[in-house]
């Protein structure tokens, strides 16, 4: 693949969106790119938590307008539905935590994207943008669901409206994003967050995705219920009986993800 960068490191798979030239704007061939990648990552027995990140100076700058509106390019209701769609779902579906490391700029469907990551960390000179009126569209990837959830009905609503810029720290403040480091300890900070998630117990962080997910459209008796049912199946892990155990010959647990 040439517009996704991959390495695997410690049980850490890290997907560097590849497009430097175009600050790792989403074209066709990027967006399918990372659709094989998140599937090779799910599939991974040896990947136990995911890292995407962008590479150069630039986490995403959204879609490629030039692409968009080629007369041969793809419409826009392509765009969205074989583009972006299954990447969100494909970021939510797997079963294992994954982080947005933003390093730098975040617009519109790249803003998104890494909202709806598990975790989103960012170094002090990213932002954050929801660009899409400047251009007269809506906020697709995800943007009408997660940041209202993340921030709160009416800020989202002044983001979307106004496609106001935010920085890293005021993101922080306002709860997009759960930590900011320094751009000198960024990928130390990023690598140190992802390991320490690739060693604990990945089926019981699983179940608690999903049960995150599903929490969304529950109401409380449900949710209620089905904490139940995923307390019983991680029950029945491998990692369970480990960290009891550990815990009871007073040792460090070492979790296997099963």
């Amino acid at each position: 693949m040439n517009t996704i960068l991959i390495s695997i490191k410690d049980s850490v798979a890290y997907l560097q969106l590849n497009r430097t030239e175009k600050f790792n704007s989403f074209n066709r061939e990027m967006s399918l790119d990372l659709q094989r990648a998140l599937n090779d990552c799910e599939n991974n027995e040896d990947v136990r938590c995911i890292v995407l990140s962008g590479a150069g100076k630039a986490f995403c700058a959204g879609q490629d307008l030039a692409e968009a509106t080629a007369p041969d390019g793809p419409e826009l209701e392509r765009i969205v539905e074989e583009h972006y769609n299954p990447i969100i779902q494909k970021l939510r579906q797997i079963e294992k935590p994954i982080i947005a490391a933003v390093n730098g700029v975040a617009a519109g469907a790249g803003a998104n994207i890494a909202l709806a990551c598990d975790i989103v960390v960012a170094s002090e000179n990213a932002s954050f943008i929801q660009a899409f009126s400047k251009i007269g569209l809506i906020p697709d990837s995800g943007g009408t669901y997660f940041l209202p959830r993340l921030i709160g009905l009416q800020r989202a609503t002044a983001l979307m409206f106004t496609a106001e810029k935010v920085s890293a720290y005021d993101a922080l403040q306002i709860g997009m994003v759960y930590k900011v480091f320094s751009d000198e300890s960024f990928l130390l900070e990023t690598q140190k967050l992802a390991t320490n998630l690739a060693q604990m117990p990945t089926k019981g962080i699983g179940l608690t995705k999903r049960l995150l997910n599903e929490s969304f459209s529950n109401n409380l008796t449900q949710q209620l219920e089905r904490e139940k049912q995923m307390q019983v199946e991680a029950g029945q892990t491998h990692d369970f009986n480990e960290g009891v155990a550990a815990f009871l010959e007073k040792r460090n647990p070492v979790f296997k993800g099963e």
